[in-house]
């Protein structure tokens, strides 16, 4: 379970979606399927923790500074 901790949530995302795609295509058998299915689950849950703390930073951040402002990179960088 470490090695899914440490999965960015791209590379979490796209495991996933290649999962998916195993399942719909029903060109595996259930044994398989089943542990995909866990694999898949375990990694939408991984997916969404890291989608919430994303949020929660984003709200602190919002916060702290009292303002919605507009993200601006600075002329000359």
């Amino acid at each position: 379970m470490e090695e899914k901790k440490n999965k960015t949530f791209e590379d979490a995302l796209n495991e996933l979606e290649v999962i998916v795609k195993e399942l719909e295509s029903g060109n595996i058998d259930l044994d398989k399927a089943i542990d995909k299915y866990s694999k898949a689950m375990a990694l939408a849950k991984l997916c969404n923790d890291k989608l919430n703390n994303a949020t929660e930073k984003v709200n602190k951040i919002l916060k702290e500074n009292g303002n919605l402002e507009d993200f601006a990179i600075p002329d000359g960088q």
